[in-house]
């Protein structure tokens, strides 16, 4: 490392967040990067450590968590070029294996920073703050288009259902190796969840929209507003494609079969939040009187039910209830999660901190909503209940005040009718299906996960049908 000591002569310093009564009045960024000088100390921070946990993820406690990146992320080595200020090195180091580090250094929650060796006794290195930086330098410079340019074109015809961070790292590393790549999208915009399911104070949409134009700059064809199977049918997209890859994530949203559900401002939460950012695209970052006077209730504790909090301050909602099924957490690790794993201890999210800032404490852990109430098909009550192994307890029931409930309890899996309409029986773990024409990557296969994992998958597809065509060329 070009300074060995520079975990120990420097202190971790993330990029700053944007005070809360200043950021809650707009849906820009929260985050405040570091000048390139404190950045490059940063970096100056990654140790010679000799076994980098950081980069390699390992599944954990019954694979129920991962410690490390999954992606395999080279981080010692573009740490180490962002101190020596060898940013095109560093650059090209990064985007070997993550295509899109221009969201996962906005929303990762860097499992790779626990993993670090440095936090066995304090902080670990700031990596997705340094990923960051190394791609806005990249763009700057203009390296982004031409390291997606492919040497050659193969004359293979890929399409790629979906336009999410599965959709676009498949379709980028495809079109690399050289083969005709056209995307599907059934939005009005392209990104998937990078669009519509992180609101723009996390991710802005002019990065996504950025993202997209670099895809069009190198040569992939991008097609909106398309549903496959519904508004193309599979058979048209069979004759004119060698091959396919369906990438349109888990989007079976978990529903909750409760008396009630049938009114007026009960909605899942994905909803609440495509709705939220097409207002923000359409009239601006400031924040609005959208939820002025009306009580919001959040089921979910999770990144998604943090999100809608956010959504709904700055909308201007008059108070939160956040419910959680799962028990609170204890507030340090316990003796069987230790480092390298990802602590499992109680962690408010930027939402919560807001809430908490404006209206209190929000959050009933072990609760769930039992029933709707309301006049006229609108909501104007929840019943509360408190739960025992997930299961309401009899006479534990309250009512609450709620204009407006969101479903954020998270996702079931990918939508059945399209496999079925492929004639999809099996998915194998190696992205392969029971039709050799057909793949799948993402969400759609592993199920709601995190957006580096997409980018992993879509990586390791695209190589995978790389490789079919090889195969093929050997037996001819």
């Amino acid at each position: 490392m070009g300074d060995p000591r520079g975990f120990i002569k420097h202190d971790r310093k993330s990029n700053p967040m944007r005070p809360i009564p200043a950021r809650i009045k707009d849906f820009n960024i929260m985050e405040i990067d570091l000048g390139d000088a404190d950045r490059r100390i940063q970096a100056s921070r990654c140790m010679n450590c000799g076994i980098p946990f950081c980069h390699h993820g390992v599944f954990y406690g019954g694979k129920r968590g991962v410690s490390g990146c999954p992606n395999d992320n080279l981080i010692p080595e573009w740490n180490d070029l962002v101190y020596k200020q060898r940013d095109k090195a560093a650059f090209e180091r990064l985007t070997r294996t993550n295509y899109l580090p221009d969201m996962t250094g906005r929303v990762c929650p860097a499992p790779c920073e626990v993993a670090c060796v440095n936090a066995l006794n304090g902080p670990g290195i700031t990596i997705r703050n340094n990923e960051k930086f190394i791609i806005e330098q990249a763009f700057k410079n203009g390296w982004v288009v031409d390291s997606g340019k492919p040497a050659h074109r193969t004359g293979k015809k890929i399409a790629v259902i979906g336009s999410g961070p599965a959709g676009i790292s498949a379709a980028w590393r495809l079109n690399q190796l050289g083969h005709t790549v056209t995307v599907y999208e059934r939005a009005d915009r392209f990104g998937g969840l990078l669009m519509y399911g992180i609101p723009n104070m996390k991710l802005p949409k002019e990065i996504v929209e950025r993202r997209i134009q670099a895809m069009r700059d190198v040569g992939i064809k991008l097609i909106a507003n398309t549903e496959v199977g519904r508004d193309i049918d599979v058979e048209t997209l069979r004759a004119e494609y060698d091959r396919i890859v369906i990438c349109t994530g888990a989007r079976e949203a978990r529903d909750l079969d409760v008396p009630g559900r049938q009114l007026k401002g009960v909605m899942k939460a994905v909803d609440f939040l495509t709705d939220a950012t097409k207002s923000v695209i359409k009239n601006g970052t400031e924040a609005t009187d959208a939820l002025k006077g009306k009580h919001v209730v959040v089921l979910g504790g999770g990144d998604t039910g943090n999100d809608c909090i956010g959504t709904a301050i700055r909308q201007g909602c008059a108070g939160i209830t956040q419910l959680e099924i799962n028990p609170e957490l204890p507030k340090e690790r316990t003796l069987d999660n230790q480092w390298p794993e990802w602590p499992m201890v109680l962690k408010d999210g930027y939402g919560q901190l807001e809430a908490q800032r404006l209206f209190g404490e929000i959050t009933t852990y072990t609760a769930t909503a039992t029933g709707f109430f309301g006049e006229n098909g609108q909501l104007s009550e929840v019943e509360v209940s408190r739960t025992d192994h997930y299961k309401p307890i009899a006479g534990s029931q309250k009512r609450i005040e709620a204009d407006l409930v969101l479903l954020a309890m998270g996702f079931t899996g990918a939508e059945q009718w399209l496999f079925d309409a492929f004639g999809i029986t099996k998915v194998n773990a190696n992205y392969s299906t029971n039709d050799s024409q057909v793949f799948v990557a993402g969400d759609s296969l592993r199920g709601q996960s995190l957006v580096i994992w997409a980018i992993y998958e879509g990586r390791m597809c695209a190589e995978k049908i790389n490789a079919s065509f090889e195969v093929l060329s050997a037996k001819v």
